[in-house]
């Protein structure tokens, strides 16, 4: 049974920082690209971040560049990611997904395979 774990979120206040990770199970990924959506309150799900296994190729929406870093540790099938200098605007469930064609389409929803189940992320003015 495939599986993909978030966990990390929480509430936070403006300016700080939060780790979501990932833990996959059920199959390997290493031929999967990994990534990160968003969905905000009464907003359609939106993408983060991506990254491949390798972690040789990454992948960022314009309004998290610079401020939310994705990684992988394949020895534990974890993928991370840390989101620092949090805005409001950051408010979401954030979701991991697996896809395997992503690849060519990192930023597509539709190109991914396996969801987790989600983790609020809320950040506090």
């Amino acid at each position: 049974q495939v599986q993909l774990i978030e966990s990390g979120g929480g509430l936070v206040q403006a300016g700080g920082s939060l780790r979501l990770s990932c833990a996959s199970s059920g199959r390997t990924f290493s031929s999967y690209v990994m990534g990160w959506f968003r969905q905000p309150p009464g907003k359609e799900r939106e993408f983060v971040a991506a990254v491949t296994w390798t972690g040789d190729r990454t992948y960022y929406a314009d309004s998290v560049k610079g401020r939310f870093t994705i990684s992988t540790d394949n020895a534990k099938n974890t993928v991370y990611l840390q989101m620092n200098s949090l805005k409001p605007e950051d408010t979401a469930v954030y979701y991991c997904a697996a896809g395997l064609i992503a690849y060519y389409y990192p930023s597509r929803a539709s190109k991914y395979d396996y969801w987790g189940q989600g983790t609020q992320v809320t950040v506090s003015s």
